[in-house]
């Protein structure tokens, strides 16, 4: 079995599409990527932030440099489950990614007690000084959908489609359920390409074929803005 991946660094595109372009961008895919060996996923990932929000907000401005901490899991993690405590960074189009396996628990005990997040390391201590700089840290929103992954055999070319993206601001935990309110119209669907170098000619052919033009859409930015609006009575701009 392959290692797991503690280290990224590549650009990340984003799409929003609709049901029809999600199934033209599969049938064009046919011959050029496939589906990797987990199928389709359910993934949730936990976002840490202060009490003003300060990460999302900063991040839904689009600085040339934002990051974020979140904590993931594959399906509905159980109490020794292993789940990913992750540092994402975005600097001038590039994102890079640093995580740790670890637990829910020895997370929340991190984040309450100061206690260990995993074994001594660079990216452990990356983590803890991330939290000791911005201070009072705590789970502030939940993301879940459901992801099938592509790659390109041979290749660097990596690609997500993600249904039913959902939140939560309650029951922040990754061990409840993995309901949420929905994100995007019924139908719609997130396409993330993430590529080190130049993305293919054919790809490029394709998401013109389609229709299907780069957005800048968040999923943790889209469900604090609708936890504004909810809160405040008027829409968050």
């Amino acid at each position: 079995m392959a290692q797991p991946i503690v280290t990224m660094k590549r650009y990340e595109l984003k799409y929003v599409l609709t049901e029809k372009q999600t199934e033209s961008l599969k049938k064009g895919l046919e011959g050029h990527m496939k589906i990797d060996e987990y199928g389709l996923t359910s993934i949730a990932s936990l976002y840490f932030d202060t009490p003003d929000r300060r990460l999302i907000r900063n991040s839904i401005e689009k600085p040339l440099f934002k990051e974020k901490i979140r904590l993931r899991s594959y399906g509905l993690a159980k109490d020794n489950s292993t789940v990913y405590l992750e540092l994402k960074r975005k600097a001038y189009g590039i994102v890079y990614k640093r995580r740790v396996a670890t637990t829910e628990k020895a997370v929340e005990k991190f984040f309450v007690n100061n206690g260990e997040i995993s074994a001594d390391g660079q990216i452990a201590r990356e983590i803890s000084y991330f939290k000791g700089y911005y201070g009072n840290l705590a789970p502030s929103c939940l993301i879940i959908y459901d992801r099938t992954a592509y790659y390109e055999p041979g290749g660097d070319l990596r690609l997500t489609i993600d249904y039913n993206p959902r939140y939560r601001s309650n029951a922040l935990n990754l061990s409840t359920s993995m309901e949420g309110n929905g994100l995007l119209p019924e139908g719609s669907t997130i396409l993330e390409i993430k590529v080190q170098e130049a993305m293919p000619l054919w790809l490029t052919e394709l998401l013109a074929k389609n229709g299907i033009y780069k957005s800048s859409f968040s999923k943790y930015g889209e469900a604090y803005k609708r936890q504004m609006t909810k809160k405040e009575g008027v829409n968050y701009v």
